[in-house]
């Protein structure tokens, strides 16, 4: 997986260097030049010398880098396939191979967190505390952990508040009032949480969204 993340990292980098040739034309598709009529639009745009070069080299290795990610993706999917608990997780709407099978196999053994605060600080996902004059401030996060599951989590946390109505409405509530940033790590850490009590209590998604929703129960709480 994680040679998968840095082939991803390649590809956008690679991507990035066809949207400023574009722009420098001014072509400005951003995420709509990756269609099938953005590509043409590309490929078909008037360049001269190295930079028509440099268009030829960079699609060439997009093309490549598509295909390996491809092949790559699908290996991950049959692993998380073969791994009951990574099959568990991915109930969790918003939570595909690639985040369940990372997060079981980094947290291994569940019962060796007693609480699941101590999973959020293990990933890192713990903002730091502040105390002055009586005061409690919390800053960012700590980053400690690993820093690819924390990842996937952050982006996997944005998905879920797309499908999943409880972290929607709370993320957007957040947003009210903190800047998007810490809204997104606090999605983060809430998905965390949740995948924690899931393998805790090897409980699929559709349950353990009706025992979350439960007046007087807050088992999947940060405590």
């Amino acid at each position: 997986m994680i040679h998968r993340q840095k082939q991803v990292e390649i590809r956008t980098r690679v991507k990035n260097g066809l949207q400023h040739l574009a722009m420098n034309r001014g072509l400005q598709k951003k995420r709509k030049l990756w269609s099938v009529s953005g590509r043409n639009d590309l490929e078909k745009l008037a360049l001269e010398g190295w930079a028509a070069r440099r268009r030829e080299d960079l699609l060439g290795l997009l093309n490549q880098l598509d295909k390996q990610i491809g092949e790559l993706d699908e290996a991950v999917k049959e692993a998380a396939q073969l791994h009951p608990k990574a099959q568990l997780l991915m109930t969790q709407p918003g939570v595909g191979p690639i985040t369940a099978l990372a997060f079981a196999l980094t947290i291994g053994d569940v019962n060796r967190f007693r609480r699941s605060k101590q999973v959020s600080s293990y990933l890192g996902l713990i903002p730091r505390e502040h105390s002055s004059g009586g005061k409690q401030k919390f800053g960012s996060i700590s980053r400690q952990g690993n820093s690819f599951v924390r990842m996937l989590l952050v982006e996997a946390a944005q998905s879920t508040n797309q499908c999943d109505e409880s972290f929607r409405k709370q993320y957007v509530a957040r947003c009210h009032h903190k800047p998007k940033a810490l809204a997104k790590v606090a999605s983060a850490r809430r998905l965390a949480v949740r995948l924690y009590w899931m393998l805790r209590t090897n409980t699929p998604y559709p349950e353990i969204a009706r025992i979350e929703g439960s007046p007087g129960v807050g088992m999947v709480s940060e405590s």
